[in-house]
């Protein structure tokens, strides 16, 4: 799993909570889309300043198609979700509702499944 996100106290929080998931291994994490992609195509795990988060998918989805992508993002705007999904994302959590949300999150994607935070799913 690759973890993505320009705040580095997520990216901290995150890598330890879901390295404590059994099934679950982050191999790398990154700060920007750039660094995003060039880690995807590197290590081909199964997450922006220099590059934005919806750029960033697109290009790690052609350049990695297997790729499996969950935005975890703190917009809840319709218009970047669509946009997200559009770009090839398969899952939507907010980080508002991560606590409840993230692992069902990466679960369903890992399953080839869309999952959307539920506050979401009226959009």
């Amino acid at each position: 799993m690759l973890v993505v996100d320009d705040f580095e106290r997520w990216q901290t929080l995150l890598h330890i909570q879901l390295d404590r998931e059994p099934n679950l291994h982050v191999i790398a994490v990154a700060s920007d889309g750039f660094e995003s992609v060039q880690k995807a195509v590197e290590l081909r795990p199964r997450k922006l300043p220099k590059l934005n988060g919806i750029e960033a998918a697109r290009q790690i989805r052609k350049l990695v198609p297997q790729s499996k992508i969950l935005f975890l993002s703190s917009h809840a705007d319709p218009e970047v979700m669509t946009a997200a999904f559009s770009a090839g994302v398969r899952g939507y959590v907010l980080k508002s509702e991560a606590a409840q949300s993230l692992l069902a999150g990466i679960e369903g994607v890992l399953l080839d499944k869309r999952f959307i935070s539920c506050r979401l799913m009226n959009f």
